[in-house]
């Protein structure tokens, strides 16, 4: 009988890789036609690029506990590990819970995404039409066919995709500086503070959903100590520029106190960028730009599949669900959690699809928006560990592990509690059934608790392996000295 693996391949992903796994999450493309319109519409306004500039700092005092934290520890498990190492094992289970509900979901959604934008796209420029599930369906095995050949083959393929979508950003971005000019009045604080900051800082946090999961390739990265902090910096980073300047642009090109009016008037069609699009790129980019929003809306369901498929991989090592997800191809590509994720994601979405409901309406406000809350909660609970952590072990660095993660957990804390209180925003819909969706966070925490006793008095084994898990691939065995 042939040995079983269950070991991800390491040193497969540099910085590079892991800023293109990480970016492709986000989807820059995406974020501009879906989030900042969004942002502008119902949030601040002609303010809205400020919103994105206040959340990447939240974020960046947040990464700057979080470097110290990827020093202590290596683990393919994530901000599962992290909240384990700071908040117990107890407190691990929760989050695990949460992040694998959150992230399976975000792939559903995708399905619905990519299918329906498929169907349009395609349909618009060639008159081929296809239903929006078999265009859906379609992206999610191919997905899942280029996530077993490997995290390195996925990061190259991510990065084609992110090179492409940020240079139509660009082309844009210039185009209007050129023939337009950039309003400085953006960040004059009357228009920051017009229309609702609250729900603008909200809506903007989503645009920086993904950035977290460089934690979660740490075993599958050369140097992971030094590579998984500066992949984070960067990725917040480039995001906060990408999402920010462009914002910039799209509100400059409207007129900043035309910006939200002209926002919300095209929420219907969500074709704000590429009404603006079809005057500073012309109709052929604007084609290309129409094209390359597929091709990033496909990255980003390829990375979150990477992602949920890592979090069943290291809850299934951990026994904590069946250990047949920790199994492994030979190029250490996770086999098993893999084809339950995807395989998960393609029967959700394909009920949507057997009861004849319109994805955007239905699938995508629900699976998104869920996700968003939960990657959202996720984030503030790894703050918060980070925190508890350091101080439990006396930790003398005052900055980098008290006040700024500090800082960072209590905006965090913030956006979450506002993602819950306004969830029919999140989601884009006020139908009861996804209104009550948070209620599933409530289940988590309960059935994280309730797991956690079971296990500590039937299974004390299991139980204390969910630290000692974490220790499993220990600095020494890597290479980098412990700082």
């Amino acid at each position: 009988m042939s040995e079983i693996n269950t070991q991800l391949r390491r040193n497969a992903l540099g910085v590079a890789g892991i800023v293109f796994l990480v970016l492709a999450a986000v989807a820059p493309l995406t974020g501009i036609v879906v989030v900042a319109s969004l942002v502008i519409a119902l949030g601040n306004g002609g303010g809205a690029p400020a919103s994105f500039f206040i959340v990447a700092t939240v974020l960046l005092l947040f990464a700057v506990g979080y470097a110290q934290m990827s020093k202590q520890l290596v683990n393919a498990g994530g901000f599962y590990a992290f909240v384990v190492k700071g908040l117990g094992r107890t407190g691990g289970l929760i989050a695990g819970f949460i992040a694998t509900l959150g992230y399976n979901f975000f792939v559903v959604g995708t399905i619905g995404t990519s299918g329906f934008f498929m169907q349009l796209v395609i349909s618009d420029l060639t008159g081929f039409n296809l239903h929006w599930y078999v265009w859906g369906l379609a992206s999610i095995v191919v997905s899942f066919i280029m996530a077993r050949r490997g995290v390195d083959f996925s990061s190259r393929v991510l990065g084609v995709s992110l090179v492409l979508e940020t240079t139509i950003l660009v082309v844009f971005d210039i185009s209007v500086l050129v023939q337009t000019g950039y309003d400085a009045s953006a960040f004059s604080p009357s228009t920051v503070f017009s229309g609702s900051l609250p729900i603008g800082l909200l809506l903007a946090a989503t645009g920086y959903l993904g950035f977290e999961a460089t934690a979660l390739f740490s075993e599958e990265a050369r140097n992971p100590l030094r590579t998984i902090p500066r992949a984070t910096y960067i990725a917040i980073t480039s995001i906060g520029v990408i999402l920010g300047v462009t914002t910039w642009a799209v509100v400059s090109a409207t007129g900043l106190a035309q910006a939200q009016e002209s926002a919300v008037a095209h929420l219907p069609t969500g074709d704000l960028i590429f009404s603006l699009a079809q005057k500073y790129l012309g109709g052929a980019l604007t084609d290309v730009m129409m094209v390359l929003l597929l091709v990033s809306l496909f990255a980003a369901m390829l990375a979150f599949h990477n992602s949920a498929t890592r979090y069943l991989y290291a809850l299934g090592r951990a026994k904590v669900l069946p250990t047949v997800l920790a199994r492994t191809r030979s190029g250490g590509a996770p086999q098993v959690a893999g084809i339950v994720q995807a395989t998960f994601a393609a029967v959700v979405s394909g009920l949507f699809a057997l009861a004849g409901l319109d994805p955007i309406t239905s699938l995508v406000p629900s699976m998104l928006g869920f996700g968003t809350l939960s990657v959202i909660v996720l984030q503030a609970l790894a703050a918060l560990s980070i925190v508890v952590y350091f101080r439990r072990t006396h930790d003398r660095r005052t900055w980098s592990t008290f006040v700024a993660p500090g800082i960072g957990f209590l905006g965090l804390l913030a956006i979450s509690i506002l993602a819950v209180a306004n969830f029919d925003i999140v989601a884009g819909s006020d139908a009861l059934v996804i209104r009550l969706m948070p209620l599933l966070l409530i289940l988590a925490i309960f059935g994280g608790v309730g797991y956690g006793a079971y296990l500590k008095t039937s299974k004390p084994a299991v139980y204390a392996g969910l630290a000692t898990d974490l220790e499993k691939f220990n600095v020494h065995e890597i290479g980098v000295p412990h700082v």
